[in-house]
């Protein structure tokens, strides 16, 4: 073997690999170097390379443990110490170094020190492509062979990798034509935009049209966490699909539709005839208090034919109801997340009576509050300055301060009446809203879980690398140190937090504070709502 010939090898994998290949020092088996006689031609390469100090491994007999010696080409330079690190490669070059979070609070010796651990993950992961060759024992140096897991199952791979272009292609293609279809100006017209904006259904329809066309998409995905990223969608939509899918199978089956259609009615005739003992209830004396009996009977009656109204709508859509939840249970092949908006949806309907009630006394409420602040405002000499926002002093004549004293009156023994009412329906309303969160709060879980990275963390956990330990396997005098360098794998909290995918829903930014003082002035509450959509 001549020296020209290492280094015209050596000079020919740095051209076709991309990769500065440098080296550092030579091994041997005991047995080779006795029966090869190569002793002299290990130490002739510490003269063509020029690397200081030369590093020589040789195998100790039939020990399990190599031994490692260095040379020194110039006697003056201090002799160093040896540390011996083994390591899985193959583990190394897979695994992803995640860097701790609070690095602004980090000190500068522990960032140099992940920045170098950092260093040495990048290196050994650029030297990848040496080991995916099949050519792994042609010339003079043996690289070691990645496939672990046989060719058979590389080539299996590779030709599921093939026979999916066209099935994205086709896929990419109808994705296309959807949101063609989405992004048209049909669709901006005041109805559809309307139901659009404000149903769940939709939102999770546009939200999962998106994960699809980030998974169908042809181009390659450039960093770790672009390529996780479509992994966990693409984990997501597969396990919400198959759960949907189990939904409609157990809902087709023994005619559970039909037995559902049938108790929906009784029940909706059941929650209206307990809205008209509450109302009944709130007319007449309720809890002992003395209430304005004219705007108590007026509200009463008013709350009451709206409930005779939504008995009527019932009753009247009660034929189609089990053909309407047949189509809607269909809906359920598209994942388990579209079902559950779609039942959000449905209770959303089912409750509108009781928005409406909702609505009708905050409105009512708040009209009284802030009228009796304008008019508190009012004894005082004061005013509200609409153009600088603030209250100023105010001078009233003798009629104006009648007028509003009269007025005054009137708001404030007509309050407890109009307030009463608007605590039973918010109430009402509040126990709508928690049902409908929990389902959206499921929803969330499922669309943004990154399941494929937590499923990676329980079987490879040292894909997914939070640091290093260092195991000793041997340390005695006159032999260089020997460490065992084990991955330290993300926590599972580490995971989440790291690879959650985005939703299109947002909780509420609002304080308890906040919350309480909206409740208190009678303003409306939309305790869920979707990004980007403005309060109403």
């Amino acid at each position: 073997m001549s020296r020209e010939l290492v280094k015209q090898y050596l000079s020919e994998v740095q051209r076709v690999t991309k990769i500065s290949v440098s080296v550092l020092g030579s091994w041997s088996s005991s047995k080779q170097e006795k029966e090869e006689n190569l002793s002299k031609f290990l130490e002739d390469l510490g003269t063509i390379f020029s690397h200081e100090p030369w590093i020589q491994i040789s195998k100790e007999g039939d020990s399990k443990f190599w031994s490692c010696s260095t040379f020194q080409k110039h006697s003056n330079n201090p002799k160093e110490e040896v540390i011996l690190i083994y390591y899985d490669q193959r583990k190394v070059m897979l695994s992803h170094l995640h860097p701790p979070f609070d690095t602004a609070t980090s000190t500068d010796h522990e960032t140099d020190d992940a920045s170098k651990l950092s260093a040495i993950f990048h290196t050994v992961a650029k030297s990848k492509i040496l080991f995916m060759t099949d050519r792994y024992n042609d010339g003079p140096i043996k690289l070691t062979h990645w496939q672990s897991d046989g060719a058979e199952a590389s080539i299996i791979v590779e030709l599921m990798k093939q026979a999916s272009v066209p099935a994205c292609m086709l896929l990419t293609f109808l994705l296309s034509l959807v949101s063609g279809i989405c992004r048209s100006r049909v669709l901006k017209f005041w109805p559809l935009s309307f139901l659009w904006r404000k149903l769940s259904t939709c939102e999770q329809l546009g939200h999962r049209l998106q994960h699809l066309q980030v998974i169908s998409s042809n181009k390659k995905a450039q960093t770790q966490t672009q390529l996780m990223r479509k992994a966990n969608i693409f984990v997501s939509l597969l396990i919400d699909v198959a759960l949907g899918i189990l939904l409609m199978s157990w809902l087709y089956r023994k005619n559970r539709i039909g037995h559902l259609a049938d108790t929906l009615i009784p029940v909706a005739d059941h929650v209206a005839e307990e809205l008209q003992d509450l109302l009944q209830w709130l007319m007449g004396a309720p809890a002992g208090l003395k209430m304005n009996r004219a705007l108590d009977q007026v509200l009463g009656r008013f709350f009451l034919y709206h409930i005779h109204l939504w008995i009527s709508y019932i009753h009247l859509m009660s034929p189609f109801i089990e053909m309407i939840l047949w189509y809607v249970g269909l809906s359920a092949c598209l994942g388990l997340t579209v079902a559950l908006c779609i039942l959000s949806d449905i209770i959303a309907l089912l409750t509108f009576h009781i928005y409406c009630f909702y609505v009708y006394g905050a409105r009512l409420y708040c009209l009284k509050i802030y009228g009796l602040s304008s008019l508190w405002r009012l004894f005082r000499g004061k005013k509200w300055n609409v153009l600088r926002q603030r209250v100023d002093s105010c001078s009233y004549d003798l009629d104006q301060l009648f007028i509003g004293t009269l007025l005054f009156t009137i708001l404030l023994f007509l309050l407890p009446t109009t307030a009463l009412y608007y605590l039973v329906f918010t109430l009402l309303r509040l126990l709508v809203v928690i049902v409908q969160g929990l389902i959206h709060l499921l929803v969330d879980l499922i669309d943004s879980l990154p399941l494929y990275s937590i499923l990676l963390r329980l079987c490879r956990s040292y894909r997914l690398a939070a640091g290093v330990k260092f195991r000793v396997l041997e340390q005695q005098d006159g032999k260089p140190l020997r460490l065992l360098m084990q991955i330290n794998p993300l926590s599972y909290g580490r995971v989440v937090q790291t690879y959650r995918l985005p939703t299109y829903s947002c909780y509420p930014k609002d304080s308890w504070t906040s919350l309480c003082k909206k409740l208190f002035l009678g303003e409306l509450i939309y305790p869920w709502k979707h990004k980007g959509e403005k309060q109403d």
